[in-house]
């Protein structure tokens, strides 16, 4: 679940105020509006990557508005992966559960399920500058996933992707949802991902934000 209520944030002369959202637990919601409306502000607010002035932010259970983004069990994959470029691929996939100390083997048996699920078992030992579009995009979902979060919080996922990319992603996405019933949050400007992809369809305008009906 993610639940929003009252938020208040501001960057520089940028201003949301008033934030209320509500996104039940499993669901997959995208959220939608023009360039610059402060989508990614908002996601990196959940994420407790951007400070808010007021308000509070809950995941599941959780209040999390005064924690710190490596305790709120949040998965978040930004617009530019950010993939560390000296990591081979396996060891990007562990390093969530390597800065959470979780012994080796489990650590192991995560990355080999990531990439089975992935289809990332035969990239392993590359470097991310060898990698295709389609390719850095899974390894920066499955680094997102590895530890199991609560929320997946997604960046334009599917942003500069070819025609067959975006379909083979959007496959893969509704098999993550489906198989890790994980709550996610999704920014797009595409309305075709959002009716194919979304339970809950958000847009934020003129620095409002409203639920629409699908």
């Amino acid at each position: 679940m993610i639940e929003i209520r009252q938020l208040h944030l501001i960057q520089g002369d940028f201003e949301l105020r008033d934030i209320n959202l509500s996104l039940p637990s499993g669901a997959y919601g995208v959220l939608m509006g023009r360039s610059g409306c402060g989508k990614t502000s908002l996601l990196e607010a959940i994420a407790g990557l951007r400070p808010i002035r007021s308000g509070s932010i809950r995941l599941g259970a959780n209040d999390v508005t005064a924690l710190k983004p490596a305790e709120r069990g949040v998965g978040y994959v930004p617009q530019d992966r950010a993939l560390f470029p000296t990591q081979r691929i396996r060891d990007q996939l562990a390093f969530s559960l390597m800065i959470r100390k979780a012994p080796e083997s489990q650590i192991h048996d995560r990355v080999n399920d990531l990439a089975k699920l992935l289809g990332l078992s035969e990239l392993l030992d590359r470097f991310p500058q060898s990698l295709s579009g389609g390719e850095a995009q899974r390894v920066a979902l499955g680094r997102a996933l590895a530890f199991r979060p609560q929320v997946l919080l997604l960046d334009e996922p599917l942003n500069a992707l070819d025609e067959e990319l975006h379909e083979e992603m959007c496959d893969l996405l509704q098999t993550i949802h489906r198989e890790t019933r994980v709550t996610v949050l999704h920014i797009t400007h595409s309305p075709q991902e959002a009716r194919r992809l979304s339970d809950c369809h958000f847009r934020l305008i003129n620095r409002k934000l409203e639920a629409l009906d699908q």
